[in-house]
């Protein structure tokens, strides 16, 4: 059973970086594209940003396009989101969720594991 856990999370005042981890158990780590989602209080969750099986293909979201770095390491089961130039509005709990649909990256309901969050908060 495949599972994630999210790590990095913090308190950051606006125009600092942060890296968030996410840790793959339970299956073929090389088999599965990654995504970064996020929510914040009272708004839907959203798509930040995806990344292929292979390492080769890599798409954001609009409003982190440009000051986000997704990435991943296949030989340690693990997936980066690098977040650079973070404002306010960059503040949520970030997810990372696997599936194996990379056509279909930025629809949530085709991912078919979630871990539990990492809150990002920033400060101004």
């Amino acid at each position: 059973q495949v599972q994630l856990t999210e790590s990095g999370g913090g308190l950051v005042q606006a125009g600092d970086s942060l890296r968030l981890s996410c840790s793959f158990s339970g299956g073929t780590f090389s088999a599965y594209t990654m995504g970064w989602f996020r929510q914040a209080p009272g708004e839907n969750r959203r798509f930040v940003a995806g990344i292929d099986e292979t390492n080769s293909l890599t798409i954001y979201g609009a409003s982190v396009e440009g000051r986000f770095i997704i990435s991943r390491d296949n030989s340690k089961n693990m997936a980066y989101l690098q977040m650079n130039s973070l404002k306010p509005d960059d503040a949520a709990v970030y997810y990372c969720a696997a599936t194996k649909s990379w056509r279909l990256v930025k629809v949530q309901s085709k991912y078919e594991t979630w871990g539990l969050g990492t809150q990002v908060t920033v400060s101004t």
